[in-house]
């Protein structure tokens, strides 16, 4: 039985109370929805948001006309996401599906469809081992669908002990992977060019890539989410997509397309 990480200690509720209301989660949810705007299909096409959480990547995209359907391990995370469609008008609480599974079992859960466009943002970073969840986010596309992977970036390991001051720590997390992340959780991180490499082993093939957060969450990431002027929100988009700002951004997002 799937282990609910985000119910113990209300970890599901800080996430969606406390990172979604800061600096962080706003310049997250503003580089990744930009990022997709330059790759999806039209709306309304048929998407997947594998570990979708509460909804904040699944909701907005059902307010532009978009089907999606959210596929979510964690019962505490899809109360969540119950709780925010239900003050969303009709037509758009119409437009998603909940699906309580791992996203290694989406496959099945959905029925065996296929869908225009797969997301998996923040997920595989709480994966032991990929292998399984990458392969099944193949088998969600169709030919030539979107494929959007968010993880954390190995590259980037560093740079939160730099941020604190803790040299030796910063200085033997040059070669690790494995880090705890603020809400206390076990985490691993990937390259960018691993994570292509994965995805091409289940035919999908590389579009662009982008880093995520490279100035904010060294600067202060806990700051309000008010702080992010447009100012501040266009100088970390133009980041994302720039050498070599994006390699050290603290998450990698990886948009490719299903081979036919």
């Amino acid at each position: 039985m799937w282990n609910d990480t985000w119910a113990a200690s209300d970890v599901a509720g800080r996430f969606v109370g406390d990172y979604y209301e800061s600096l962080q989660g706003r310049v997250r949810a503003h580089l990744i929805t930009s990022h997709l705007r330059e790759h999806l299909p039209h709306s309304p096409a048929e998407l997947v948001d594998v570990g979708g959480g509460a909804g904040h990547q699944a909701i907005p995209l059902a307010r532009e006309g978009h089907r999606v359907t959210l596929v979510e391990p964690s019962a505490a995370m899809l109360e969540q996401a119950e709780a925010r469609l239900a003050e969303e008008p009709a037509e758009v609480r119409d437009r998603v599906a909940l699906v309580h599974a791992s996203g290694e079992d989406a496959v099945a859960a959905t029925g065996g469809r296929t869908f225009e466009a797969v997301l998996c943002h923040a997920v595989v970073q709480y994966v032991d081992d990929p292998t399984l969840l990458v392969r099944a986010l193949g088998d969600l596309a169709g030919p030539g669908a979107v494929v959007s992977v968010m993880t954390k970036n190995q590259l980037a390991m560093p740079m939160p002990h730099v941020a604190g001051g803790e040299w030796a720590e910063a200085l033997a997390s040059f070669d690790e992977d494995r880090m705890v992340c603020g809400l206390g959780m076990p985490t691993r991180a990937d390259t960018p060019d691993g994570l292509m490499a994965q995805l091409d082993a289940v035919g999908v093939d590389t579009v662009a890539w982008y880093g995520v957060s490279f100035f904010t969450d060294w600067w202060g990431g806990r700051r309000p989410a008010a702080d992010a002027t447009p100012e501040l929100l266009a100088t970390e988009l133009e980041a994302s997509r720039r050498d070599p700002y994006r390699q050290l951004g603290r998450m990698i997002h990886v948009v490719g397309r299903r081979r036919g």
